[in-house]
């Protein structure tokens, strides 16, 4: 028989996470834990966040949404591939001359890094390239579009959005991320469990729900919306010129995407339920129903970054 899932939120936590390669990254108000079951049992690592050389600007409005972004895309990189270290694909692969040279010239510290960075700005550039710019290039191939830039931004929403949720639904049906999104649902059980102030426990985890309005998910989501609603704005035919304005509105969209999911996620009301249904109900494709094992996972994560004064992690 299914468990009635519940929503008994008490507060709203600055906690947050990421599911990872059997594993979940939590970051807290002080400190960021990486706990990972690994093939001898349960890894955890706990190191303390950087605060001390934040920048002021990383407390503006709009800046600072670009600021969070472009940290927590290299952060879960480097945690993804700290879990990845666990399961490698092949034990006894020796390195190619490539990588070889590339050690040899960096150093294996350097070379993590660029590693690290690469994998961030390749990720950004291909989800960019993907939802922003190829529905652009789409609608320039239709003669009819031209001139009607009413039309021709309907038919690129429509794009953005189809391709988007197409990618969403393709990656969840992907056998080795379905445990990962299994995770991803474990580390919002979790949370919720917490901001419910019940006991961390397995039991009471377990009848949580999955979804969160606070999700990484829901940010994608409002992205792509608001580039829609800022596409209006453009009143250029030449398809090489509108996908060079829509890059240069994508700073202002992430950090206007950024102030909207702090905004409707600091209240609960009717209007935020509505706003926060569509990213919410994608996250049925981004998230799954976890074993015990991975809400232990979770839990340990959790507990790492917890602060020392209660109340001082609210959002």
């Amino acid at each position: 028989m299914k468990q009635k899932q519940e929503n008994n939120e008490k507060f709203k936590t600055m906690i947050g996470g990421q599911a990872l390669i059997e594993g979940i990254m939590m970051r807290g108000p002080e400190k960021q834990s990486i706990v990972v079951r690994g093939p001898e049992g349960i890894v955890v690592k706990t190191e303390p966040l950087k605060l001390g050389n934040r920048s002021p600007l990383a407390k503006l409005p709009l800046v600072r949404g670009v600021i969070a972004f472009g940290a927590s895309m290299v952060n879960g990189v480097k945690a993804l591939l700290y879990s990845a270290e666990f399961y490698p694909e092949e034990e006894n692969a020796e390195p190619s001359r490539f990588e070889v040279w590339l050690e040899k010239k960096l150093g294996s510290e350097k070379l993590e890094q660029a590693v690290i960075y690469f994998s961030a700005v390749l990720g950004i550039l291909m989800s960019v390239g993907l939802f922003i710019l190829l529905p652009t290039f789409i609608s320039g191939l239709i003669p009819a579009l031209h001139g009607n830039y009413f039309l021709r931004n309907l038919i690129e929403g429509l794009l953005k959005i189809v391709l988007f949720m197409g990618y969403i639904i393709l990656v969840s049906q992907m056998k080795d991320m379905k445990r990962v999104f299994s995770y991803h649902g474990a580390e919002h059980k979790t949370i919720r469990c917490y901001e419910a102030k019940l006991p961390l426990t397995v039991e009471n985890v377990r009848v949580q729900t999955r979804m969160h309005p606070r999700c990484g998910t829901s940010f994608l989501l409002v992205v792509v919306c608001i580039s829609i609603l800022c596409g209006a704005l453009i009143r250029v035919d030449n398809t090489f010129a509108r996908m060079g304005i829509h890059l240069l509105l994508l700073l202002p969209i992430v950090g206007i995407s950024y102030e909207f999911n702090r905004l409707v996620g600091r209240h609960d009301n009717c209007l935020t339920h509505i706003l926060t249904a569509p990213g919410q109900w994608m996250q049925r494709f981004t998230t799954n129903e976890p074993d015990d094992g991975m809400i232990e996972v979770a839990i340990k994560a959790l507990e790492e970054v917890l602060p020392e004064e209660e109340g001082s992690d609210e959002w």
